[in-house]
């Protein structure tokens, strides 16, 4: 399936503009469950519902507001969304170039993949070219998902990421935490031996060879699953009411009865057992018939 872009728009590089395309960077792996009744099977329904009219309201009924005291609310339209005169809406505009060690990984918080359009192609890659050389990323500001993001851009495989940051006042970090170094007395030994073991569990990073244990045994239970009676199979159809038409009920009777016959096995039934068999077909048809006709 083609990838869809999330956002449209220009990385503004001093007095250069490269139109690009922004696209998720990374997908998510994880299994997903879904809730059952457990009497019958049937998967549960999320409602949107409203206390003071007590009945379940269609989501084109509904707008977003903020809560800005205990049940006092402000309503937003969309107008007052796209609006809004924030320049990164639209442009990713560079404000610095660092030295890429010195951003912490803590700062990372999602990974987006850049694309050029048109007239972008080179701008785009003599960046990705001068940042590799200089060993730098792009720092700036992107407007996705109703949020500014700090953001930075470096150069990845053939072409840019884009990395949405947090901000510093969003970094809990580790001043709330009982760490008391002082009571942790190390001695020369202990710290040559962690040394050591470090140095001999170095290695180059193969991200290849690592992979999700807990998905992969999840997905071996789920497959062991499926062959056993403990399947749940999909719950029977919601009764849509009694059928007026005496032909029409028998005719579904007819069909339904059909359909739950035991599947056929591989091997081919002998000849007399098929004619056998096609007889024991028609005598629900007879009987509608004469049904009708009496």
């Amino acid at each position: 399936m083609a990838r869809r872009a999330i956002w449209k728009g220009a990385i503004s590089f001093g007095m250069v503009a490269i139109p690009i395309k922004v696209y998720n960077a990374t997908d998510s792996k994880d299994i997903a469950f879904v809730t059952l009744h457990a009497s019958c099977g049937s998967r549960i329904r999320q409602r949107h519902y409203c206390p003071h009219h007590e009945a379940i309201i269609d989501q084109s009924e509904e707008v977003r507001a903020y809560e800005y005291a205990k049940e006092q609310y402000v309503v937003m339209e969309p107008a007052d969304f796209d609006n809004l005169p924030v320049p990164s809406k639209h442009t990713i505009e560079i404000s610095q170039f660092v030295q890429l060690e010195v951003i912490d990984p803590l700062y990372y918080e999602r990974s987006y993949a850049l694309e050029p359009e048109g007239v972008g192609v080179k701008p785009f890659y003599l960046l990705k070219k001068a940042l590799e050389s200089t060993n730098r990323v792009a720092i700036a500001k992107v407007s996705l998902r109703q949020k500014e993001h700090l953001c930075c851009l470096r150069p990845y495989e053939q072409g840019l990421l884009l990395e949405t940051m947090h901000y510093p006042d969003e970094i809990r970090g580790t001043n709330e935490l009982n760490l008391p170094e002082e009571q942790a007395a190390l001695s020369d030994a202990e710290i040559g031996m962690a040394v050591a073991l470090i140095d001999q569990l170095t290695a180059e990073f193969a991200p290849e060879a690592h992979g999700d244990q807990y998905r992969y045994a999840l997905e071996r239970v789920i497959e062991a699953k499926l062959g056993t009676p403990q399947a749940v199979t999909a719950p029977p159809p919601t009764p849509q009411g009694k059928v007026g038409d005496l032909m029409e009920a028998l005719r579904a009777s007819i069909e339904a009865a059909k359909q739950s016959k035991p599947a056929a096995t591989d091997a081919p039934l002998p000849v007399e057992l098929v004619e056998e068999q096609r007889e024991e077909e028609t005598v629900p048809e007879q009987v509608a018939a004469e049904a009708v006709v009496s």
